[in-house]
């Protein structure tokens, strides 16, 4: 199985780094992982509905650059469907059962994601009605994914 983040902005702070770089490492025994990161725009405070769309609008065609014709994608979305993580287990193994080997997952910045991100996806998914840092949600996204693997195996995880 293959699976791709592709995530807006880069991961600066070091602890960050971390967290990601020991799931990458963790998840290397169940799917093939690639990240992948598409470039921010600048978002002052104060912006207009038409300024924070024509931001959106820019990091989605950087996000759509960067997609396979051939792969689920799966965007994460505040007002996207929310899992326990037993379900979102059992998402990632309908959709190979289905015959997709290829799942992309896309983070938004902090902005979110464009319409035509959010309509191009097969699924939106949200993991709260809060808002996280669209850093931290890469880790969170990480972590879940490698709690669903192992779900999937029947091997023990902490609930």
């Amino acid at each position: 199985m293959n699976i791709t983040i592709i995530g807006v902005g880069k991961i600066k702070e070091k602890f960050m780094q971390e967290g990601i770089k020991e799931y990458s490492k963790r998840l290397s025994r169940y799917c093939k992982l690639k990240i992948i990161e598409v470039t921010d725009e600048s978002a002052p405070e104060n912006l207009s509905e038409k300024e924070i769309e024509i931001i959106k609008e820019k990091e989605g065609k950087r996000i759509l650059s960067k997609l396979s014709n051939n792969s689920y994608i799966i965007s994460l979305d505040i007002k996207g469907k929310n899992f326990s993580s037993e379900e979102f287990s059992k998402k990632i193994e309908d959709i190979t059962l289905g015959g997709t080997n290829d799942i992309t997952f896309i983070i938004g910045g902090s902005l979110g994601l464009s319409e035509e991100i959010l309509n191009k996806s097969n699924f939106k998914l949200s993991f709260s009605k809060m808002t996280f840092p669209h850093q931290l949600m890469r880790i969170i996204l990480l972590e879940q994914i490698y709690r669903g693997f192992r779900i999937m195996k029947g091997e023990p995880y902490h609930k």
